[in-house]
């Protein structure tokens, strides 16, 4: 609204009084709309901070997250992010934390996984008894979301 006004002869002060913005505002609306004109008022997204590996770094992290460590290689016999961000310095030399390649992993498609630790004394058959004796106490939902069933 401000920009028509401006548009129709007003002063910038005065559209701003009726507009009910600052001059700022109104300085800033003019200047998005002469490099765009009325698209360029639009609200848009920040733009955000700039991604820290490239296409091609990242598809090199994911071919050795992929392949897993190699324990006389790398030391580890399982990628934890502290191992990981180690090696994006070695191979790139990036320094990134933890959190933030956490954040790059799992906008990958990666998640956080670890197998189940079973007990050296298992055994199967009595793993088996207790399957069948115990009642089930975890029962699929019948597929109607929570929503529907109010």
């Amino acid at each position: 609204m401000a920009v028509a006004l401006i548009l129709d002869g007003w002063s910038r002060s005065e559209a701003a009084k009726v507009a009910g913005v600052t001059l700022q505002i109104v300085r800033d609306w003019v200047l998005r709309f002469n490099e765009g004109g009325p698209d360029g008022l639009a609200t848009r997204k920040a733009p955000g901070r700039a991604a820290i590996l490239n296409d091609e770094q990242r598809a090199r992290l994911a071919a050795v997250v992929e392949a897993g460590p190699i324990p006389a290689a790398h030391g580890v016999v399982r990628w934890r992010l502290a191992d990981l961000a180690q090696w994006v310095w070695d191979e790139f030399e990036l320094s990134v934390t933890r959190h933030t390649l956490g954040r790059e992993l799992r906008a990958m498609g990666y998640r956080k996984l670890s197998a189940r630790p079973r007990h050296r004394g298992q055994k199967p058959d009595d793993i088996a008894d207790f399957k069948k004796a115990s009642p089930p106490v975890w029962r699929r939902s019948s597929g109607a979301s929570r929503e529907e069933r109010r």
